[in-house]
C-alpha cells in the first residue's frame, strides 16, 4: 500500500545567476511500513522535496499525498500524521531534554499528563534518563539529535521525515540513530530518509530513489542498484596522488570507460577481474608507479552514483538555491 506519494512536483528558485529547479518533475512512491532512501548530493532537490511533502513548502505546480491525506489541499492534517527531523537539531538549548519534549507535547495538544507519559517513554527508548533534566545547552552534538529525533516521535506519527538526521555526527552516534531509526520501521513507521552517506542508504532503506538535479534518475534495492552497473571494480591505492592520472591512464587500457580518480585512489570497472588486475599491475610496474595496494571489489552505492550521474555522491550542487 502506497502510504506517502509524490507525482510531477515542480519547484524553481530564483538566483542570482539564474533560476534553479530545485525539483524537476520529481516522482515517488513509498510503502507503508518501509525506509525509503533518498539519495544525493547537496543541492540535488532533496531537502526541498522533503519540505513539500511536510508542508513547508508549496510546490509550483503537481501533487503529493501523506498518509492518504492531500498535502495541499489539507495540509492542517498531514502535520497531524507526520514527525519530522530536519538537518539541524530544532531544540531550544535553554530547556532541559525533558522540557524540550513536554513542550512538542502541549504543541501537538496532548494535555499535560500524556505530554508527561510520553516524555518519560521517548527518554528511557533513548537513553537520555541521566541527562532527562539537564540544560541542552551542555548537551553533545549526538545527545542534540536525539533529542531532536525523540521530538519528532512524540505524537507516535505513522510517517517519519528525516533529512539528513546524522550530518555532522561522529561515527558513534550516527551508528545510534542508525538503531533508532531501524527501530521505528520495525515498529510499522514508514520514513522517509534523505541522505548524502552512501553507507546509510545501504544499511537503512528498503527501497532507494537516486535523486539528482531535482528529479529521480534511479529506483531499487541497494542490491539492485548495485547490480545495475554491472561488473567488479579493479581498485589501486597509490603512495604518491601525484601519479594518479598516469596510472588512470594504465587502468584505461585494461577496463571499461573511464577510470575514477578520488585522492590516492584510482578504481576502473574491468570483464575478467582476475586477468585485468594482473596485467594492469605488469604495466603499473613498467611505468614505475608505486602502490600501496591493490585488488579487486564488488560496485558500491557510490559506484552506482557516479555512473548514473558523472559525479560522487557529496559534490555541492544548486546548494545555495536549497
Amino acid at each position: 500500500m502506497t502510504f506517502v506519494s509524490a507525482h510531477q512536483l515542480k519547484k524553481t528558485y530564483k538566483v542570482k545567476s539564474g533560476p534553479v529547479h530545485a525539483l524537476d518533475g520529481l516522482d515517488i512512491e513509498i510503502a507503508q511500513g518501509t525506509v525509503r532512501g533518498l539519495l544525493g548530493p547537496n543541492g540535488a532537490g532533496k531537502t526541498t522535496a522533503v519540505k513539500v511533502l511536510t508542508t513547508l513548502l508549496r510546490p509550483d505546480s503537481g501533487e503529493a499525498h501523506v498518509a492518504g491525506v492531500d498535502v495541499l489541499a489539507d495540509p492542517a492534517e498531514v502535520r497531524r500524521r507526520i514527525g519530522a527531523s530536519g538537518q539541524y537539531a530544532a531544540v531550544d538549548e535553554r530547556l532541559t531534554a525533558r522540557e524540550n519534549l513536554l513542550m512538542v507535547g502541549r504543541l501537538y495538544h496532548l494535555g499535560s499528563r500524556r505530554s508527561r507519559e510520553r516524555a518519560d517513554e521517548l527518554l528511557h527508548a533513548f537513553d537520555l534518563v541521566e541527562a532527562a533534566d539537564r540544560p541542552l545547552k551542555g548537551f553533545s552534538g549526538g545527545m542534540r539529535r536525539r533529542v531532536d529525533l525523540a521530538g519528532a516521535l512524540v505524537i507516535n506519527p505513522p510517517v517519519l521525515f528525516l533529512d539528513e538526521p546524522t550530518t555532522g555526527l561522529d561515527p558513534q552516534a550516527r551508528l545510534g540513530l542508525w538503531d533508532v531509526i531501524r527501530d521505528r520501521a520495525t515498529e510499522g513507521t514508514t520514513v522517509l530518509l534523505t541522505t548524502q552517506y552512501l553507507e546509510e542508504a545501504d544499511q537503512l532503506a528498503n527501497q532507494i530513489s537516486v535523486i539528482d538535479r531535482g528529479k529521480v534518475i534511479a529506483e531499487g534495492t541497494a542490491d539492485e542498484l548495485k547490480a545495475s552497473v554491472g561488473g567488479r571494480r579493479v581498485q589501486l591505492t597509490l603512495v604518491d596522488d601525484a601519479d594518479a592520472p598516469r596510472a588512470a591512464e594504465v587502468l584505461e587500457r585494461h577496463g571499461r570507460g573511464s577510470a575514477a580518480v578520488s585522492g590516492r585512489g584510482v578504481t576502473i570497472q574491468v570483464e575478467d577481474a582476475t586477468r585485468a588486475l594482473r596485467s594492469a599491475l605488469a604495466d603499473i610496474d613498467e611505468a614505475g608507479i608505486e602502490i600501496h595496494e591493490a585488488g579487486v571489489r564488488r560496485p558500491t552505492l557510490d559506484d552506482v552514483f557516479l555512473t548514473l550521474t558523472g559525479h560522487g555522491a557529496e559534490e555541492n550542487e544548486l546548494e545555495a538555491a536549497e
